[in-house]
């Protein structure tokens, strides 16, 4: 038999869960009320160069990601993939991820400094200069 403090804990755990599984969002002063997206959800980059890439996320969202310092060959890369460095698969801003990029002697990891989603107007003039 349950008893009523072990359905407050499931009750409790559920909206918890909950809660994790939606999108955060950065609002609060300054904020330019920025988006998230999930690492696994990128689907393509391009326009990289040493220090940013345009990456793809889902069907029609495009962020800019500017990378710390120089990320050698990230220009020249088939292939990215994302390292988060907060422990959640989410990522709302700087320093939330890595990119890792293929290298001769292995993975260079550039991290990420700056995100800034797209409006829909640049994402389509980003799309069309690919």
């Amino acid at each position: 038999m349950r008893t009523p403090l072990t359905f407050a804990f499931l009750f409790a755990g559920t909206i918890i869960a909950a809660c994790a599984a939606t999108a955060p969002t950065a609002r609060g002063p300054g904020s330019t009320n920025r988006q998230c997206f999930l690492a696994d959800q990128v689907n393509g980059f391009w326009g990289a160069t040493d220090d940013s890439v345009l990456v793809r996320v889902g069907v029609n969202d495009v962020y800019q990601l500017q990378l710390s310092g120089v990320c050698h060959n990230v220009d020249w890369a088939n292939r990215i993939a994302f390292r988060s460095t907060g422990g959640s698969n989410w990522i709302c801003q700087g320093m939330d991820a890595e990119l890792l990029v293929p290298s001769p002697i292995g993975p260079q990891r550039c991290l990420v400094t700056e995100i800034r989603k797209l409006s829909p107007e640049e994402a389509k003039l980003a799309r069309n200069r690919k």
